[in-house]
C-alpha cells in the first residue's frame, strides 16, 4: 500500500487536511501494527477525474496519477497511511524511528541514541538485505524478532473499502462525515472540504486573503481569523457555527465574500499601520481585533475623522481588557450589531461591554512576547517615542514591537537583584517592570540594583537628561525615586498608576460608551507565572483566545 501511494496510485485529494498526528500516535500504530492490532480500515475513492492532489506524503515527494487511468483518492486513513510511509521511507525529524530488539519498542531517534546492531532504523524494515545483514550477529532471539517485525510490516493486511460513482463534491462530503471523529478535524479543515470543489479550493482563497497583508509587509493573522472575515462578510457571523454555514454558499457567492474581505483588510492594516501604529500583526494584543476591524471597513469604507478617534479607542479599550480573550458567541453577535449601528452613523462610538482596566493589570499581567498585556505596554510605550536610557537615542520602536526576540526591553528592577531580595520570578516578570532599551543597554545594566546603575547614568549625562530618558519610558519623578531606594513595592505601584493614566486617555470617551462595573477577572490574574514563549507553535499564528 504504501508503494502505491509512492507510486501515484493512490493520492491524496487537496481537501485533505494536513498531517496532525504526534509522535506519540505515530509509535502507536507501528506497535499495533506490529502485534497484528487491527487499525481500522482505509476509505478509498475510485475514478478517472483527476483531481488536484498533494505532491508530499510524510514529507516524501509522490509520483504524478497517470493521466487516462483510474485513480484511488484517500478519504479516510490519511494519518495512518502517512504514518507507514513515512517510518518505512522517511528519515529525519518525527520519522526517524527505531525499534529496540532487546527491549521490544519503538522509540524516535535523538543525538543521544547509540548506534548499536539491536536497535534498527525502521528505514531498514522496508530493505530485507539491510535489516539482515544488521541483525546477522545477534544472538538467535534477536534475529527471530527482527524476523518478525519484517514479515508483520510486509505483510500486514489493511481492509479497504472502494467507492465509485460518485462526483468530487459528493467525495469531499464523504470526507467531511467520517473525519468527524477521531483526531478531530479544526474549523479551518471542516470548512474547506465543505466547500471544495475542483474549481474552488478555500485554502487558496484564505492565501489570497493573506497575500493582501504580505503585500503590505504586515505578517499574518491566523487562517481562522481569516475565516471569520469571510463568514461575516458573506451575511453570517464571526462565530464557528457561522463559519460552518460557508458550506451552504455556491461558489461565486463564496468568492465575493473572499473579494469583500480582501478589500476590507486592506483599509484594516491601512488603519492599524498609521492609527495605531502596530506594524505588524505579531504586535496585535489579539487577532479578533483585526476581524472586527476588517468588518467595520467592509461596511465603512470610509470613516470620518470623529469615526477614525471612535476605531483608536476602541481599539484601546478592547486590547486592555479579557474581552476578547473569551470571545463568546454571544458577545460576536453583539459586535456585529455595533458594528452596523456605527456604520450607519447611529450611534459615534462602537458600544462594547468590555470592562474598563485597573492599575492592577500591570502589576499582575507576567511579561511575555505573546500575550495581549505585554502587546499593550508595548504599544503604550511606544507612542511615547522611548529614549535609550543609556545613550539618550530614540529607540527602534518598530524592531521592538516585531517581537522577533525580546530583547528590545529589560527589567527595570533587573529579576537577579530581586531574587536577592527574596522576590520571586513571577512578581518581578511583570510588565510594570519592564521597559524599552538597546540591547547595548541591556547589557550595561545587567543585574546590578536601580540605584547604583541609576546614579551612574545621572553621573555620565546630569540629573535633568536622565529624568527626561525615564519620562519617555513612562517612568515618572515619583517611580525614579523608588528606584533610587531600590524600594519595589512603591516603584511597580507608582508605575503600573502611571501606565493606566496613559492607557485611559488613549480610551477616551470610550470609557463612557462600556460596561464600568466590569465584572470578568481582572486581566492577568491568571496569568502570573504563565511562560507562552515554551508553547510548542506551528507554523502559522494561532488564536489562543476566542471561546469558539
Amino acid at each position: 500500500m504504501a508503494d502505491r501511494v509512492l507510486a501515484g496510485e493512490i493520492v491524496l485529494p487537496k481537501y485533505q487536511r494536513a498531517f496532525v498526528w504526534g509522535p506519540h500516535q505515530v509509535l502507536e500504530l507501528l506497535d499495533s501494527v506490529l502485534r497484528n492490532y487491527p487499525i481500522g480500515s482505509l476509505l478509498l475513492w475510485e475514478t478517472t477525474e483527476q483531481l488536484a492532489s498533494e505532491e508530499t506524503v510524510a514529507g516524501l515527494d509522490v509520483d504524478p496519477p497517470r493521466p487516462g487511468r483510474p485513480i484511488r483518492y484517500i478519504l479516510d486513513g490519511q494519518q495512518r497511511l502517512a504514518s507507514v510511509i513515512g517510518a518505512l521511507h522517511g528519515g529525519a525529524g518525527v520519522w526517524d524511528i527505531v525499534y529496540d530488539l532487546q527491549e521490544e519498542q519503538f522509540f524516535h531517534r535523538t543525538p543521544e541514541t547509540p548506534v548499536a546492531a539491536h536497535l534498527l532504523s525502521m528505514r531498514t524494515v522496508s530493505e530485507a538485505t539491510s535489516l539482515f545483514g544488521q541483525v546477522a550477529e545477534l544472538p538467535a532471539g534477536l534475529r527471530e524478532r527482527a524476523a518478525r517485525l519484517y514479515e508483520q510490516f510486509a505483510n500486514y493486511l489493511v481492509p479497504v473499502v472502494t467507492l465509485d460513482h460518485m462526483s468530487a463534491e459528493e467525495s469531499a462530503r464523504i470526507f467531511v462525515r467520517i473525519n468527524s471523529t477521531g483526531t478531530t478535524m479544526n474549523i479551518v479543515d471542516v470548512a474547506r472540504a465543505g466547500t471544495w470543489s475542483p474549481d474552488f479550493d478555500l485554502k487558496d482563497e484564505i492565501e489570497s486573503l493573506l497575500q493582501v497583508l504580505d503585500a503590505k509587509d504586515y505578517g499574518r493573522v491566523d487562517t481562522k481569523t481569516m475565516l471569520r472575515t469571510i463568514a461575516v462578510a458573506a451575511g453570517f457571523g464571526f462565530s464557528a457555527k457561522d463559519i460552518y454555514r460557508l458550506r451552504e454558499l455556491d461558489k461565486p457567492r463564496l468568492r465575493g465574500a473572499v473579494g469583500a474581505a480582501a478589500k476590507a483588510a486592506e483599509r484594516a492594516v491601512d488603519f492599524l499601520s498609521t492609527q495605531i501604529r502596530t506594524p505588524n500583526a505579531e504586535a496585535l494584543p489579539y487577532y479578533n481585533q483585526f476581524a472586527v476591524l476588517v468588518e467595520v471597513f467592509r461596511q465603512l469604507p470610509k470613516p470620518s475623522s470623529a469615526q477614525y478617534g471612535a476605531l483608536r479607542r476602541w481599539f484601546w479599550l478592547t486590547a486592555s481588557g479579557e474581552y476578547f480573550k473569551g470571545w463568546s458567541e454571544t458577545q460576536m453577535c453583539l459586535d456585529l450589531q455595533a458594528i452596523t449601528a456605527f456604520a450607519e452613523r447611529h450611534v459615534s462610538e462602537i458600544d462594547t461591554v468590555a470592562a474598563l482596566p485597573r492599575s492592577a493589570l500591570w502589576r499582575r499581567s507576567a511579561f511575555s512576547k505573546r500575550n495581549a498585556p505585554s502587546k499593550l505596554l508595548a504599544l503604550i510605550l511606544s507612542y511615547e517615542d522611548p529614549l535609550d536610557l543609556l545613550s539618550g537615542q530614540r529607540i527602534d520602536v518598530g524592531k521592538a514591537l516585531s517581537w522577533q526576540n525580546d530583547k528590545e526591553f529589560h527589567h527595570f528592577f533587573p529579576r537577579a537583584f530581586l531574587r536577592s531580595r527574596g522576590i520571586d520570578g513571577a512578581r518581578a516578570n511583570v510588565c510594570g517592570n519592564l521597559v524599552m532599551l538597546s540591547s547595548v543597554s541591556n547589557i550595561w545594566v545587567s543585574d546590578r540594583p536601580p540605584s547604583r546603575y541609576l546614579r551612574d547614568l545621572a553621573d555620565l549625562d546630569g540629573e535633568e537628561a536622565l529624568r527626561h530618558r525615564l519620562r519617555s519610558c513612562l517612568v515618572e519623578e515619583e517611580a525614579y525615586q523608588a528606584a533610587l531606594r531600590d524600594d519595589y513595592d512603591t516603584f511597580l505601584r507608582v508605575r503600573s498608576e502611571t501606565l493606566h493614566r496613559r492607557l485611559m486617555r488613549l480610551i477616551g470617551p470610550a470609557a463612557e460608551s462600556t460596561n464600568v462595573g466590569g465584572t470578568g477577572p481582572l486581566l492577568g490574574e491568571d496569568e502570573i507565572g504563565l511562560n507562552l514563549d515554551d508553547d510548542l507553535l506551528s507554523d502559522e499564528p494561532v488564536d489562543r483566545d476566542s471561546t469558539d
